[in-house]
């Protein structure tokens, strides 16, 4: 995130914004500095990938579904801007924390042990490594301990659009998003990669609540995507991973989609149409 503050200062913030008398480097300015931009750049990916998503990809039939609620959209919407400004203040923490050296993040690609090499490993293993950790903490906020107070307003959207991806209580989102964050504190990662990997992330959240069920045959029962997602929304046990299957078959929880298998939601619909 310091590449991002580093733009922001040289380009806006020190000419336009703040005093000329405060340093960059002073940590009231970096923490102020760092929660405008976080909660700015979590806005933007959220409006413009969500409104590309649900206009070109989700199908809009959907909509017809009897658990799709009234004024759906609107409340996905209203619940998301409520809830960013909140997630961002520990994230905004971690975010400090990086800039001021503390995370493994580095600049070059000579810094890495491995090179290029590295840089691609560095990738899968964010990959898996916060595959792992979403998991179990999302199957942890299933626990009768946490659900209701926290990850409940997430399942409201039983038939979900693109809006849904960020409407998450904040507490709830926080700890689902903070695999991505201490990642860069265990293992060494180049930062344009990490900024690569957090737009990489947001926009995969929006694809598996986009209703697009579509994924090549052989890639079905291993990749988590919006059929795996969906049957989540609906059947409440199954499906916790965020981009692959594999943790699902180790902890029991894996269940082939619905609309697989000629049982999803836009079937429901075409028997209600039949009839």
């Amino acid at each position: 995130m310091d590449l991002v503050l580093e733009a922001a200062d040289q380009h806006i913030l020190t000419p336009y914004v703040y005093p000329t008398g405060w340093p960059e480097g002073e940590p009231c300015r970096q923490l102020l500095s760092l929660f405008v931009i976080t909660n700015l750049g979590a806005l933007t990916l959220y409006l413009l990938f969500g409104t590309l998503s649900y206009y070109f990809i989700f199908d809009h039939e959907l909509k017809k579904h009897p658990q799709f609620l009234e004024n759906q959209v609107s409340r996905e919407i209203t619940y998301a801007l409520r809830s960013l400004p909140w997630i961002s203040v520990p994230t905004v923490a971690l975010f400090f924390a990086e800039v001021r050296g503390y995370s493994k993040l580095y600049d070059n690609i000579e810094d890495s042990p491995y090179g290029w090499s590295g840089v691609f490993l560095s990738m899968l293993s964010f990959l898996f490594f916060t595959d792992m950790g979403i998991y179990w903490i999302h199957r942890g906020l299933h626990h009768k301990l946490f659900y209701k107070r926290f990850h409940k307003p997430h399942h409201l959207w039983k038939i979900a659009t693109p809006f849904a991806s960020h409407a998450f209580h904040p507490v709830d989102g926080f700890m689902q998003s903070l695999p991505y964050h201490i990642y860069p504190f265990l293992f060494p990662l180049h930062k344009v990669t990490y900024l690569g990997l957090y737009i990489f992330v947001n926009v995969w959240t929006i694809s598996i609540h986009d209703g697009d069920y579509r994924v090549p045959r052989f890639l079905r029962h291993v990749i988590n995507g919006s059929a795996h997602h969906t049957d989540h929304h609906l059947y409440f046990d199954y499906n916790y991973g965020q981009y692959f299957t594999l943790w699902d078959k180790i902890g029991g929880s894996y269940k082939s989609p619905t609309s697989f298998e000629g049982k999803g939601p836009h079937d429901y619909l075409r028997k209600l149409r039949e009839k």
